[in-house]
């Protein structure tokens, strides 16, 4: 499993990668692991407003349907629509090709609540 150094996470299993005051956000590779092969990506529309911590898209595979949370809020301005089409994307490379979502940050102090690699990794040994 992997889990890049150079991003955040959230103890639902999104990753964020900042660049300036663009967030692009996706589910990590444990989280992809679990879901199995995944079937369906439930993107929401470029514009729209996420909230901390509150879900807004969906990934269904094979085992199961699972809510996607926002790990950060403010104004997504660009989805990633090959993923409606392709959804196996996200099993092949959920930290590169496999991004749900781009977010212009409303709050970017948010991210200070978000975990490193090193602490992702210590809640995934705990059973998080």
């Amino acid at each position: 499993m992997t889990i890049p150094q150079d991003l955040k996470y959230s103890k639902e299993h999104e990753w964020v990668r900042v660049e300036g005051q663009i967030a692009t956000i996706g589910v990590t590779d444990f989280a992809q692991e679990q879901l199995g092969d995944i079937v369906m990506v439930e993107l929401p529309s470029e514009g729209t407003i996420l909230t901390k911590d509150e879900s807004f898209g969906v990934v269904e595979s094979v085992k199961s349907v699972s809510d996607v949370f926002a790990p950060v809020s403010g104004k997504i301005v660009e989805a990633n629509d090959p993923l409606t089409d392709s959804p196996g994307i996200m099993n092949e490379d959920c930290y590169g090709e496999g991004w749900i979502v781009k977010v212009e940050m409303s709050d970017p102090k948010e991210l200070d609540s978000l975990m490193d690699a090193k602490a992702y990794q210590a809640c995934l040994a705990e059973g998080h």
